[in-house]
């Protein structure tokens, strides 16, 4: 690992204008995948500007129901706050099944969401990864691909994106508040997370210097029925091979609204539109679940290893839509498995 120089600040103004004046600089959270990345040279920033420090910790409703998690949050602290586990429950639990206790202690919600891709390729710097080198070429295009993207996909790039969380956050049209030398905005969740297309190296809107410091979730008729379905290789700590988070308000036997994401499966978390418009209106039936994911999974591409990934991903939102519609639905939120 190059040297790294590292410094502590206390404000966010200050935090902004460091990291802003040196283009070899970074932010320093939680740090769970920025240390792994430094130490295989994968990312080598020559300075860290450490920001616990800032008050970005947390977790309070807003007027009308919605939801504000400051960046700096622990992961271990959202999942089990009362107010998240009671209204917001899908969020709760794609924290809880996105990273191993210790982790979720450490990790904090702006980084979990600027995590970058759990590929192998990107890691390997032998390999050919235009996320990592661009214009170097995608080796998962023709390799081992069996955890790759099959939606969202370009010639550049065909890896997922890791986070559990934005999953969640995207089902629930979540929005991102950040800070730079310019000042403050606000960027929906969906546009914070760009397609590869011919460009992957660029993975989110932000401009160097630019500072998460809060996720706001609007007030949501369905988010209180909600739950995360995660499919994974094994039932501990691992990253999905297929996941649906799915909120949902019904009318009788009816769906009056509903929201649904996928992650594992796409090289961004991807909002199944699709799929919500063909159910919005229709009677909640097995049948129907099954059309509505056979539509959303038609422009879906496989190369080679993870052709599953296609069938496995409209089983999980069928299961995740009867799960969430049965009258004791709750019983089964967060739970995973083979769908």
């Amino acid at each position: 690992m190059r040297p790294v120089s590292y410094s502590r600040v206390a404000d966010i103004a200050t935090a902004v204008g460091v990291v802003s004046a040196d283009a070899d600089s970074s932010f320093l959270a939680g740090g769970t995948t920025q240390v792994d990345l430094l130490r295989i040279y994968v990312e080598q920033p020559g300075r860290l500007v450490d920001i616990n420090d800032l008050p970005l910790r947390q977790v309070d409703p807003t007027p009308g129901g919605g939801l504000r998690i400051g960046a700096l949050a622990r992961m271990s602290d959202v999942a089990q706050a009362p107010l998240v586990r009671t209204w917001f429950p899908v969020i709760s639990q794609s924290l809880l099944l996105g990273a191993s206790p210790q982790l979720r202690n450490m990790a904090s919600i702006g980084g979990n969401l600027m995590q970058r891709v759990r590929c192998g390729y990107f890691r390997d710097l032998a390999a050919g990864c235009n996320k990592r080198t661009p214009g170097s070429g995608c080796a998962a295009l023709h390799g081992v691909n069996r955890e790759h993207a099959v939606l969202g996909t370009s010639d550049k790039c065909i890896a997922t994106h890791p986070s559990d969380l934005a999953v969640a956050l995207v089902a629930l049209d979540a929005v991102v508040h950040t800070e730079s030398s310019s000042g403050r905005r606000e960027i929906g969740i969906d546009d914070f997370f760009l397609l590869p297309d011919q460009t992957p190296e660029r993975e989110h809107p932000l401009g160097h210097g630019e500072l998460i410091v809060e996720i706001e979730v609007p007030p949501s008729p369905v988010a209180d029925r909600s739950l995360y379905l995660k499919v994974r290789d094994r039932d501990s700590y691992e990253f999905a091979l297929a996941s649906v988070a799915v909120a949902i308000s019904l009318e009788g036997d009816r769906i009056s609204d509903v929201r649904i994401a996928l992650g594992g499966v796409a090289t961004k978390p991807w909002r199944a539109r699709q799929a919500e418009r063909l159910l919005t209106g229709a009677p909640a039936t097995v049948q129907n679940f099954g059309e509505a994911a056979r539509a959303e999974l038609l422009p879906a591409i496989s190369h080679g290893m993870n052709e599953y990934k296609i069938e496995l991903a409209r089983r999980s939102i069928v299961r995740a839509l009867e799960m969430v519609t049965a009258d004791d639905w709750r019983q089964g939120v967060g739970t995973g498995g083979a769908a």
